[in-house]
């Protein structure tokens, strides 16, 4: 777990200000803003984990009790440990985000005799993130100059008005060295922290320079809307630099994760259940404003697992809900070979992939420009399956007219049918790739046969099984786990009745690790609940295994249709305490077996009062228990 008196510069956030942060945060907002959420019943929320891949959603959020469980690969805490995990945070970052996001005005100590004070200094990325916010309004006022009158003719050339820049907050860097260096730390950014937010340089000379001169600027946002970095056109013949430069790498700045317009299409790809790749910032301003407003781009990078990691979780891309995910690369020939490397990433996603190209080999932005909104729409919808668009280009390089270049073609598309992860599919395009190549079928099944051979089985993608965690097949396994579920999601509800039960009720270790977890927090009486109360007995628990069965059984539904109450609690608790009672009768009457009763009259005697007293206590609980689980 995290600490959370973690000391930061000069002071350590208040206790009670970081319990308030817990209490006020909906924890279902911050998660998502990264993961699409569907309703789970029970009031629950399930997505695609952002912490492994799946298929199947496993990330379960209650925003009942504000907490996170995955059950694919056991991650759960509250909002804080998300932003932690998520983000890549420290504690104290994670907290100062969401106070600032819920208003709180966070005390600072400098220990626990001293009193609080405001806090100096923020965390590196609210810095950093700060410092790129100042960069954008600079470079903005900046387009509006004399010297940017290129910049606002580019943004004019390719179709885009004053009202286009404004939205998409374009820039203009200007001609000189350190204008913005200079403007940034006149706002109290120091040195270190323009450096390594990549906006400024160290010159020869030892001073700050400008990373960016004299070109049109984008600012690229994460998926929340935080500005983490730029891209910058080259607009004058005499700049020997790339024709697009980028952000280099950064602590908030990754390439391999970023997608130029997520921020703004977030929702419509999780209504629509599509995304539209493009390749550049310019395609993405065209398509939203042709009405085709699912259109992201990568930065500076080839499109990779990363990227396609965050945008299933967007899509909600599952077995449930497969997406479509749609690629507009270019006609030519390193569109053609883009193509034909994203479909060697078709397997990782659910969805069906397409591929969108111009007749005439026009991006979205020329299309726009040359015929109209109109034509950009058109594009998307005339997507064709990518497989189809593979299998064409690997048979369109052989001679077909010979033996040789039939066969050979063949031997280059099998392992792409062979690939296609719906395999009800496979068989029709089988038929067709024969078809195509002017061969019989019978060669072409065993070419793709063959191929099919190294593939991962079917599900080879799944996660492993978790040790440690207790089988729900047990019913006296089940009826434990119910009620630690009712202590840490219903503890008002339950606490009194769930204290009154021994330990020894228990019986699988890891669940009397965490009920024993329940009593060192204090004991569910007088809990109120929430994330406050899970991450407590959290962090009171010394089991690991215990730890992470916290986290699920806090979002685990409770096995009732409706709202639990008092008799529900009280059958779950006669349930747990007639499976402990029936066990040690069951010793009884074996340890009763085996004395004597003549010669050992007083223990026998004793042992079967016992018994009898015990038999009692199980008919009244098994009273309490009817019409339980």
């Amino acid at each position: 777990m995290y600490a959370e008196g973690v000391a930061v510069m000069a002071g350590r956030i208040r206790d009670e200000d970081i319990a308030l942060v817990r209490e006020r945060t909906a924890i279902a907002d911050v998660i998502s803003e990264v993961v699409t959420l569907k309703s789970a019943g029970g009031g629950n929320l399930k997505g695609l984990c952002p912490f492994h891949d799946e298929k199947s959603p496993s990330f379960n959020v209650s925003p009942a009790r504000n907490v996170f469980y995955c059950f694919g690969c056991g991650v759960g805490g509250d909002a804080i440990k998300f932003l932690m995990d998520a983000e890549h945070l420290s504690f104290v970052e994670s907290v100062e985000r969401l106070a600032a996001r819920a208003g709180i005005q966070l005390r600072y100590v400098e220990d626990d005799r001293s009193a609080p004070r405001p806090r100096p200094q923020q965390g590196q990325r609210q810095r950093l993130v700060a410092a790129h916010a100042a960069a954008v309004e600079f470079y903005r006022a900046q387009l509006t100059t004399a010297g940017a009158r290129p910049a606002r003719e580019f943004l004019a050339g390719r179709g885009f008005d004053r009202a286009a820049a404004e939205r998409y907050a374009c820039g203009f860097a200007p001609d000189g060295w350190d204008l913005l260096t200079k403007h940034l730390r006149q706002h109290g950014f120091t040195h270190d922290e323009l450096v390594t937010a990549g906006l400024s340089r160290p010159a020869r000379s030892g001073s700050l320079i400008d990373r960016f001169r004299r070109r049109l600027m984008w600012p690229i946002r994460d998926i929340t809307g935080d500005v983490i970095g730029f891209g910058a056109r080259k607009l004058f013949d005499d700049d020997d630099g790339p024709k697009y430069l980028n952000t280099p790498e950064t602590p908030i700045y990754k390439k391999s994760h970023v997608l130029y317009g997520i921020d703004q299409a977030k929702r419509e790809i999780a209504k629509q259940g599509k995304v539209v790749v493009v390749e550049g910032y310019t395609d993405v301003m065209a398509c939203h404003l042709a009405d085709v407003p699912t259109a992201v781009a990568t930065c500076g990078t080839a499109f990779g697992g990363d990227h396609i990691s965050v945008l299933r979780r967007v899509l909600f891309d599952s077995d449930e809900r497969a997406g479509e995910i749609i690629f507009t690369f270019d006609g030519d020939a390193a569109g053609q070979k883009a193509a034909l490397r994203a479909f060697e990433d078709d397997q990782r996603f659910v969805g069906r992939t397409f591929i969108a190209v111009s007749p005439d080999n026009m991006d979205p932005c020329d299309l726009r420009l040359a015929k109209g909104d109109l034509a950009v729409r058109d594009l998307v919808a005339r997507r064709e399956p990518l497989v189809d668009f593979a299998l064409r280009h690997v048979i369109n390089r052989f001679d077909l007219d010979t033996v040789d270049g039939r066969v050979e073609a063949m031997r280059r598309a099998a392992p792409l049918v062979a690939k296609i992860k719906d395999r009800e599919k496979r068989p029709e395009y089988v038929r067709k790739l024969a078809g195509d190549l002017g061969m019989e079928i019978e060669p072409v099944q065993r070419a793709v046969l063959a191929a099919g051979n190294g593939q991962p089985a079917a599900g080879a993608h799944a996660a492993p099984a978790r040790p440690g965690v207790p089988s729900v097949d047990s019913p006296r396994s089940m009826v434990e786990r119910e009620a630690l579920k009712l202590a840490l999601q219903e503890p008002v509800l339950a606490g009194p009745m769930f204290d009154a039960v021994e330990a020894t009720d228990y019986q699988h270790p890891v669940h009397v690790a965490v009920r024993a977890a329940v009593a060192a927090a204090g004991g569910a009486s007088g809990a109120t609940g929430g994330a406050v109360w899970i991450e407590r007995v959290r962090d009171a628990c010394d089991d690991l295994a215990g730890q992470a069965l916290v986290g699920e059984l806090a979002v685990e539904p409770l096995r009732i249709d409706g709202e639990p109450d008092p008799r529900y609690v009280s059958i779950t608790m006669a349930r747990l305490q007639w499976s402990s009672v029936t066990g040690r009768i069951r010793d009884l009457k074996s340890k009763i077996q085996r004395i004597n009763p003549v010669s050992n009259k007083d223990e026998y005697f004793a042992l079967f009062g016992e018994l009898l007293s015990l038999e009692q206590h199980a008919r009244a609980l098994r009273e309490q228990a009817a019409g339980g689980l």
